[in-house]
């Protein structure tokens, strides 16, 4: 049903035509921004499936290196040789523009940029597992921003997705429908307006056509009339 408060004119109608074109044309753009951002958001959670199992693989090495290493030292002497890091980590975030959502993009650096300055003990007194250790944890750090990052971009990108996802509902089976609605309704009323007035005129001129031989049948009365007089 068309809505009790449209106006059933032209200007109206006009109007309306215009809504409606925009609305199907941003239905559409709509409906490609929401397609790709499903595609950004499952090549996502591919990479993010296959980064996770490298993550927790490495971290599993680590522990299992952490492990061993507090087996063959002192829990004294495991705490003392990492209670001072030795390196320090600067951590900044920028953002790129997916489809109009903001994702953060981290970025790290190191004090020292060698590599082998992660390691804040003498390796004389501590277990070459205690090295592969921090060294598997160094090593995986990297890859755990980058987790950190694509399961927030994945968030952001999902909670984009439902909102377009919902605006193109609400244009495809709520706006877009009431408003064709509202155009027919109004045509249909102009229409009949349109006839109606067909017809009254029509009747008009009927009206006026009786009028007209009504008056010539009264002149030519009278004049027969005078006629027959004389």
């Amino acid at each position: 049903m068309p809505s009790t408060t449209v106006n059933a004119t032209r200007m109206e109608l006009t109007r309306l035509k215009k809504k409606l074109k925009t609305a199907t044309r941003g239905h559409k753009l709509l409906k490609d921004k929401r397609d790709e951002l499903m595609k950004q958001f499952l090549d996502m959670i591919r990479e993010n499936r296959a980064l996770r199992t490298r993550v927790e693989e490495a971290l599993m090495r680590a522990h299992g290196s952490f492990t061993v290493a507090s087996a063959l030292m002192s829990s004294e002497m495991l705490e003392q040789s990492l209670i001072y890091p030795k390196q320090s980590v600067d951590l900044n975030m920028t953002f790129q523009n997916i489809m109009s959502v903001d994702t953060p993009v981290y970025h790290f650096s190191t004090q020292n940029p060698s590599s082998g300055d992660i390691y804040p003990y003498s390796f004389a007194t501590t277990s070459c597992e205690l090295d592969g250790a921090v060294d598997a944890l160094s090593s995986v750090f990297q890859d755990m921003l980058k987790l950190a990052q694509i399961e927030k971009t994945t968030q952001l990108l999902a909670e984009e997705i439902e909102k377009t996802r919902r605006r193109v509902n609400a244009l495809e089976y709520v706006m877009i429908p009431e408003m064709e609605e509202n155009v027919k309704y109004i045509s249909m009323k102009l229409d009949e307006n349109e006839r109606n007035n067909t017809i009254r005129l029509m009747k008009v001129k009927d009206m006026m056509l009786e009028e007209e031989i009504k008056a010539k049948r009264q002149e030519d009365a009278k004049m027969l009339e005078k006629y027959n007089a004389q």
